[in-house]
């Protein structure tokens, strides 16, 4: 009889990282990669210089890619989407009428 090995995968949960980008910015990655082939073309079709569009093309995915790896690294797997949900949360409330409280009644709890 031939004993079986049986090897436990211990990483289920984990998020995926790809060379220092975690989750999201994997996406964020391949969508700039895309973006740039398209450019490169409609530039090189245009009629534009090759070495031009390689200089331009190559200037913006150094310094994407830069932000990416940055941004991954300072907010991490969720952060960034923590940090614009902050922005979006307004600092003060204000009312200036009971009209949007004067629907509300109080509940006794049951005991």
């Amino acid at each position: 009889m031939n004993n079986s090995i049986y090897y436990i995968n211990k990483g289920i949960n984990k998020s995926i990282e790809f060379r220092g980008l975690r989750a999201q910015y994997i996406w964020y990655f391949g969508g700039m990669v895309v973006i740039l082939m398209v450019l490169f073309a409609v530039l090189y079709i245009a009629g534009t210089n090759a070495y031009i569009c390689m200089t331009l093309v190559g200037g913006a995915a150094v310094s994407g890619s830069t932000r990416l790896f940055a941004l991954s690294h300072k907010y991490g797997e969720h952060g960034l989407m923590k940090a614009l949900a902050q922005k979006r949360v307004p600092k003060v409330l204000k009312s200036y009428t009971r009209r949007n409280f004067q629907h509300l009644t109080i509940r006794e709890a049951k005991p």
